[in-house]
């Protein structure tokens, strides 16, 4: 009886599961891939999935990845969303090493600093996409992208959420 007790029940002292670290990029990559949902829209109003998980796995956990593991993902978002390979590439590495800085310059975060960042870095990345589009031939007024914008800030919560949820299991708490 009292070896049943001193026995460990479900995941206690076992440690984090296995893979914990790649559990972070497979969550980014299967946000991409939502992308390829056969949603047809007279407008784009969808926000960028992979985008925002990848920023609220980072606001999150600064150690989850290094910054290069951006330029991999980011191609991978290209290739899966269609936007001009190296986009994504360039410009989730961009984030990657902007929020290095935040981090580095901020004593502390709350959950409303965290989704104001995330907004300015919405706002910075879709802006960056907009400007892209433009120069390929594309020139949408930025009144049309205003959407996308709001749809991506509002729903920045759920994904925090989402990111949250995946790090408790992943880690076993």
């Amino acid at each position: 009886m009292v070896r049943a007790a001193l026995q460990p029940r479900g995941r206690l002292n076992r440690g984090p599961r296995k893979g914990v670290t790649v559990i972070p990029a497979i969550s980014v990559v299967l946000m991409s891939c939502l992308a390829m949902l056969p949603v047809v829209t007279n407008r784009g109003g969808w926000p960028e999935f992979g985008f925002l998980m990848l920023v609220a796995w980072r606001l999150l956990r600064a150690d989850a990845w290094p910054a290069w593991w951006a330029a991999p993902l980011g191609f991978v978002n290209d290739l899966l969303t269609g936007a001009p390979i190296g986009l994504s590439v360039a410009l989730w590495t961009f984030v990657m090493l902007l929020m290095d800085l935040v981090d580095r310059r901020t004593q502390w975060r709350d959950y409303w600093i965290e989704w104001a960042v995330a907004a300015g870095l919405i706002i910075l990345a879709e802006t960056a996409e907009w400007k892209v589009a433009a120069w390929g031939g594309a020139p949408v007024p930025f009144k049309e992208m205003l959407p996308s914008i709001v749809v991506s800030v509002l729903a920045f919560p759920l994904f925090a959420h989402i990111a949250s949820s995946l790090d408790r299991w992943r880690l076993g708490r």
